[in-house]
């Protein structure tokens, strides 16, 4: 693919996200620019630095794996001899920043953070990112092949890698261990038991609902995700939209019934943390949303049933337990720094099994299967949780939500089938129909950019 140049016309959502960037003021008060890292210095001599005096730029999201990987910073330039300047964005400030930067073809930063799912395609197809797939093969000590199936499927564009993996989560199943105890109810392994558990269970008179899970339109749509690849479906087969299919249409009803019966009051206007923090109070018997957020059900300053939670894998459908299991944060490249091999050299040390097993431990859960195995690796995770990590990373899948360029126009196409069953329509075939015919125009629109 040719990397669009100069002073081409900027590809779609360019404009939207610019824009926004600039009513945000991305200088000034809110940018949390920090300056990380030792001078190179001690150890070796300097001879044996291989990039002495180089210097690279890396932005981080204000995320805990950036706050894990920054103390560990003055060894890698200690190491390597190379000068690592850090700057630090609010998530969504982030993406504006970047976006700002590289349309103006800045050759800084020279590595940085970014949501493969969420703009990684947008990234790709503007020439914003250097694909990487000359780098990870060249030394075999970096063991690409440790990577999971699912998180480089996550970071790859048109069968180019994009970037790294660094944050990878799954979609589970949170059950309360004590409801279905008193009531000899075995935590569900497919879709129909889920159902029939969350009805048996459901007694709004006693403020107990069977299920949770997202209910806003856009937010949703990555959790039903798991629910359509369990019955077979997906959001699109290459470049033709999906969601009208027999698969799709069962799985949104299943979504949005569960909602629908079994719900709280108010479940159409929740997301996670709405979801989540019912669950925490005691309210709700099951709740299927990301594995990464366990800790909001599971501290006991935060849930009043921390000790009473279980995990499980998925309920499987008819074809099976198929989650996402995805890459929610990776590091790329670039495409105009002038630094290549010390920007790799950088992404490569933040990636290798060493530096993962660190942010590990701090809670970061990471893509390398050696990792996953080691007990040192798993101790900043519940025992329970850690074996349907590593299984649904086996099984899953490797997206959350349409794989393209408009992303908040797919989610919102997809969402509305969801919350039509939500609000009692019986027969979704028509809505679904139209949101199909919705998002082949969003792909048609973007592929022809």
């Amino acid at each position: 693919m040719k990397h669009i140049q100069g002073k081409r016309m900027l590809s779609v959502g360019v404009t939207a996200l610019l824009t926004a960037a600039l009513a945000a003021g991305c200088a000034g008060g809110t940018n949390n620019n920090t300056n990380q890292g030792a001078q190179p210095g001690g150890g070796a001599a300097a001879g044996d630095k291989p990039f002495q005096g180089k210097s690279i730029t890396f932005v981080t999201a204000n995320h805990p794996w950036g706050e894990a990987i920054k103390p560990l910073l003055p060894e890698f330039e200690a190491k390597t001899g190379m000068k690592v300047n850090v700057q630090s964005f609010f998530e969504d400030q982030l993406t504006q920043k970047l976006t700002v930067q590289f349309t103006a073809n800045s050759a800084t930063p020279d590595v940085f953070m970014y949501r493969p799912l969420q703009e990684g395609k947008l990234f790709y197809k503007n020439g914003w990112v250097s694909p990487l797939d000359e780098f990870p093969n060249k030394d075999a000590s970096y063991d690409f092949a440790d990577f999971s199936k699912s998180s480089i499927g996550s970071v790859t564009v048109d069968g180019k890698l994009a970037g790294i993996p660094i944050i990878t989560e799954q979609e589970i199943l949170y059950y309360r261990k004590d409801l279905l105890q008193n009531a000899g109810i075995a935590v569900p392994k497919t879709m129909d038991e889920l159902v029939a558990a969350a009805k048996k269970l459901h007694d709004p008179s006693k403020e107990i609902y069977g299920f949770v899970a997202r209910g806003q339109r856009s937010p949703l749509v990555t959790q039903v995700s798991s629910f359509v690849f369990s019955e077979g479906g997906d959001f699109h087969n290459g470049n033709k939209a999906t969601i009208n299919t027999p698969e799709a249409i069962k799985a949104f009803t299943t979504y949005g019934t569960l909602l629908k019966d079994f719900g709280p009051p108010g479940v159409l206007n929740m997301s996670w943390p709405q979801a989540f923090g019912i669950f925490a109070q005691g309210k709700v018997a099951f709740i299927t949303d990301a594995n990464s957020l366990y800790g909001n059900v599971t501290d006991p300053e935060k849930s009043k049933v921390s000790d009473k939670v279980g995990f499980a894998m998925f309920p499987g459908g008819a074809g099976g337990s198929k989650p996402y299991s995805i890459t929610s944060w990776g590091l790329a490249m670039n495409s105009k720094t002038a630094n290549k091999e010390a920007s790799w050299e950088f992404i490569k040390w933040a990636t290798s099994k060493e530096i993962v097993l660190k942010t590990q431990q701090a809670g970061n859960p990471g893509a390398r299967a050696s990792v996953w195995d080691m007990a040192e690796g798993v101790t900043g995770f519940p025992a329970e949780l850690v074996p349907i990590i590593k299984e649904s990373a086996k099984v899953g899948v490797d997206h959350d939500r349409p794989v393209v360029i408009s992303v908040g126009e797919a989610r919102d196409a997809v969402g509305e089938i969801v919350q039509q069953v939500m609000a009692g329509q019986t027969n979704i075939k028509e809505t679904a129909d139209k949101a199909n015919a919705a998002l082949q125009a969003i792909m048609d629109k973007d592929n022809a950019k």
